[in-house]
């Protein structure tokens, strides 16, 4: 995916989970952060931070948050992201097929998951988590307990047994890293259902992205460590 208008800026703080401050052409300016995540450890003062102008006259703030310095570690943090690119990716072949039909926000049962495709007699329901979280070349999600997770792999777990396939897609919304974890210090719920979900038979993808300030694209898959 690309983005348009895009220009550098220095982050100064974050009054709450929407919005940030950044000196932006010398100019302190409020923008949107289009990730309600902690991301401590990403936005701290002085940090780059590339922003979007969204050119929307109704919006209060007319900037977006798209992507943070992290030392020589540049990290995409726009939560659309990973469904945008993962769509492109799936649409695009990326998982070594075209699917014969991609239907995006798919309700089964009573979940809501993010894509469902069909390829021959395959039908398929996927669950894309964004992944910004990074430490020594580590990537973990999530950065804060999400019931809301735990409750999508109970889904995918149903959809299994129902006779579907299934899978759990992490996009790390950054390259060059050594592997994936589940977060079990934040969240153990959420690493005992991500490794139950496995052993059911849902399928574990974690995929890295190229990214630059005005593009994200997926690029390889990344081990997964079930710790």
């Amino acid at each position: 995916m690309i983005y348009e208008r895009i220009s550098p800026a220095v982050f100064l703080s974050r009054p709450n989970r929407f919005i940030a401050r950044v000196l932006l052409e010398g100019q302190e300016t409020v923008v949107h952060v289009k990730n309600t995540g902690r991301c401590r450890e990403l936005l701290l003062p002085g940090t780059t931070v590339y922003v979007q102008d969204n050119r929307r006259p109704d919006r209060k703030t007319a900037y977006d948050l798209i992507a943070v310095q992290k030392g020589e570690r540049l990290i995409n943090m726009d939560a659309n992201a990973p469904n945008a690119v993962f769509g492109e990716w799936l649409r695009a072949g990326g998982p070594g097929f075209v699917p014969d039909l991609v239907r995006p926000e798919t309700v089964h049962g009573d979940s809501r998951f993010d894509f469902y495709y069909e390829y021959r007699l395959r039908r398929c329901f996927v669950e894309v988590k964004g992944v910004t979280l990074e430490e020594n070349g580590v990537v973990r999600f999530p950065d804060a307990p999400t019931e809301r997770g735990v409750k999508h792999l109970r889904g995918l777990i149903r959809c299994v047994r129902e006779g579907y396939d299934a899978a759990a897609v992490f996009v790390i919304q950054t390259k060059d890293v050594s592997c994936f974890e589940p977060n079990r210090r934040t969240h153990p719920a959420f690493a005992d259902a991500l490794a139950e979900a496995s052993e059911a038979g849902v399928r574990l993808l974690a995929l890295d992205c190229q990214v630059t300030p005005d593009s994200l694209c997926i690029a390889d898959p990344v081990p997964i460590h079930l710790v």
